[in-house]
Parts: structure tokens; C-alpha cells; sequence
């Protein structure tokens, strides 16, 4: 058989398991099926992480438990969302890695989702920065207020601002412009 002779089933299904990018599907933060890729990125392979908790790919509990909620809040409004975040591979090393996701289920959006995960190279212009800091600077970047940021990530507004300075400080930058050109840079 020939791919132009295979059922549209069948490509889709190889499509997906042989896909270059990480995938996960999952039903309420579970872990339903993955593509093979996910054992370049976190070293589990699609029979380890059937069934299991997407818990096992957080370094922590809080920082599972503080995802899920930014998840959720904003898949509210939208039926995509994508940020920035620490992870954890089956050997212990924890990475910086691009999470992208998408709800197929609007109106519960953790019934159904696929998402993506990449690892992130270290050696970009944010590398020096804490996981809070590229949340921040994730905000600005999108044109939010220190006061819209703080209501977003659930934290107060005078500490958006401490991490704001602290990211201006990192990356030499004197105006949020300058802050913004460098951080989109590696965006």
C-alpha cells in the first residue's frame, strides 16, 4: 500500500505518532496518548505516560497546580494558549520548554486537549531570567499593564513591577520599547 492508497485514518494516525513536535493528548490534565516525539523531550514513552497524571511532567506540585489555573482562566476565553514554562523529563533534569495548547471542548476545556511541548535553547537573551520574570516579560510583550499582568498571573502589582525592573536590569534595557525589541527577538 501506498501513502496516496492509505485510508485518511491511517495517515492522520501516523501523522500524529511520527510527528516531529511532542504531542499529548488529554482528558482533564490525563494523559490519553502522545507521538513518539515525547521520548526526545521528556524520555517517557507513550506506555509510560498513558493514563498517568501530565503531574509527572512538573517539576513541582505548586508549579502543576499554578498552571492548571492559568490554563483554565484563560481557556475561558479562548480555545488556545501558549507560555513559557519549567518542565521535567523522567531522568530529574528540568528544562525551560514552549507549551502550546488547544482545547477541543470550548465549553470544559480540560475535557479535551492536545498540546505541544518544545525544549527551549539556554542561550537566548531571557536565559538569565526565573520562570516568573519571563511571565512578566511575556505580559509586556503583549502590551499589558503591570496592573493587568498582576490580575492575570494572581499576584500583586507592586511585585510585576519589582520583576519588571529586575528583567530591564538582566537584559541592559532603559525603556519598555528596548525591553520589548530584545525579548521578541528570541520569542
Amino acid at each position: 500500500m501506498t501513502p496516496a492508497t492509505m485510508p485518511l485514518s491511517d495517515l492522520i494516525a501516523i501523522g500524529f505518532l511520527e510527528s516531529p513536535l511532542a504531542l499529548l493528548v488529554m482528558s482533564n490534565r490525563r494523559i490519553l496518548t502522545c507521538s513518539r516525539a515525547v521520548v526526545d523531550v521528556f524520555g517517557w514513552t507513550h506506555e509510560d505516560l498513558a493514563g498517568q497524571s501530565v503531574r509527572v511532567l512538573y517539576p513541582t506540585a505548586i508549579d502543576y497546580e499554578a498552571t492548571g489555573k492559568r490554563w483554565l482562566q484563560w481557556l475561558k476565553g479562548q480555545n488556545r494558549y501558549q507560555d513559557e514554562r519549567f518542565m521535567q523529563a523522567k531522568s530529574g533534569e528540568v528544562f525551560w520548554a514552549r507549551a502550546t495548547g488547544v482545547t477541543l471542548t470550548p465549553s470544559d476545556p480540560f475535557n479535551l486537549m492536545i498540546w505541544s511541548f518544545e525544549r527551549l535553547i539556554d542561550a537566548s537573551p531571557t536565559a538569565g531570567l526565573t520562570a516568573r520574570e519571563r511571565e512578566v516579560a511575556q505580559h509586556i510583550v503583549n502590551g499589558r499593564t503591570s496592573k493587568e499582568a498582576a490580575r492575570l498571573m494572581g499576584i500583586s502589582y507592586r511585585t510585576v513591577e519589582v520583576h519588571r525592573a529586575s528583567i530591564m536590569r538582566k537584559l541592559g534595557s532603559k525603556t519598555v520599547a528596548e525591553l520589548v525589541s530584545k525579548v521578541i527577538v528570541i520569542r
